[in-house]
């Protein structure tokens, strides 16, 4: 007899080895799902079209954002200059690319930080339960009477203005709602019988709630992740917007939409370019976002 697709033969309790078969299940048949939903498939590429061109694009261009030709002025976009160039004579194009860099990347890392503060305190505040979690979410409430937005500005004049505080200053104001999401789904997760498997093997609280209870949280988790990014991008432009973001001369799409909307009148390219690549950004993300929505629904597997 061949034991080669047995459990025990890979070295796995049966048990286990059929919760990693339906997990991978679950993963496949999530692709598939996301892979016919065309909104999220072209909102996906599209994001990675534009990653590409901003990390990448400046490099073949042979150019800064630093420089300027006072002698050329705003022109409008022709074949030497493909979108315009701006008052001082710098190309829109390579600004543009550069300044994905900044807005991309206080996306990003704006989300990881909120991410790690989010999932973390909602896991812990679940799993514990009792007055601790009822004292920590106390403190979520607290915070989310707070306006975000005055709180973020108050960090940006209080400290300085620079790039490495402008991530973490929008994401330590952006976990708060992740980490409500997450204490939902672990409460729902604590009682299930693998986690009390895991407290009878003698597992310490930590490991059974990094190791085995958020894994099973990922799908919630890197949905809000893709409505996330977005909203840091819009709280940057924002904040670029009021003057208290990226400063001169490095630009942001905020910084670039806010030069623009100064000067529309006289120099159209000046904002409607900047601005269409920001919306065509937020635009895929949030299609993206609900494509993992509904691919990661467990229901629609029943479909």
């Amino acid at each position: 007899m061949s034991t080669a697709s047995s459990p025990l033969a890979s070295g796995l309790p049966p048990l286990a080895s059929a919760a990693s078969d339906a997990a991978s299940s679950l993963w496949r048949d999530s692709w598939h799902r996301l892979r016919k939903n065309r909104p999220a498939v072209i909102g996906g590429a599209l994001l990675l079209l534009l990653g590409v061109l901003c990390v990448a694009g400046p490099w073949f261009l042979h150019a800064s954002y630093q420089d300027q030709n006072l002698d050329l002025g705003a022109s409008a976009p022709s074949a030497q200059h493909w979108l315009g160039t701006d008052t001082l004579g710098r190309d829109l194009l390579v600004r543009l690319l550069y300044g994905g860099r900044i807005s991309i990347g206080v996306g990003l890392c704006a989300t990881f930080v909120a991410l790690t503060i989010g999932v973390s305190y909602g896991a812990v505040a679940g799993y514990v339960g009792g007055k601790t979690d009822a004292l920590m979410m106390r403190g979520v409430d607290i915070l989310y009477s707070l306006p975000f937005t005055i709180f973020v500005i108050l960090l940006m004049v209080f400290f300085g203005r620079n790039i490495i505080l402008l991530f973490v200053a929008i994401g330590a104001v952006e976990w708060l709602t992740m980490a409500r999401i997450v204490r939902g789904q672990i409460m729902a997760l604590k009682k299930m019988e693998f986690i009390e498997a895991a407290r009878s093997l003698g597992l310490s609280n930590r490991r059974i709630i990094f190791r085995h209870m958020i894994p099973n949280v990922l799908g919630p988790i890197i949905v809000y992740t893709t409505l996330t990014i977005p909203a840091v991008m819009l709280l940057e432009a924002f904040l670029s917007f009021l003057g208290l973001g990226v400063q001169p001369p490095m630009s942001s799409w905020g910084t670039l939409i806010k030069d623009g909307a100064e000067k529309m009148e006289e120099f159209w390219w000046l904002l409607v370019f900047p601005g269409g690549v920001f919306s065509l950004t937020l635009f895929s993300l949030n299609f993206l976002g609900d494509g993992l929505r509904d691919a990661l629904d467990v229901r629609a597997s029943k479909d």
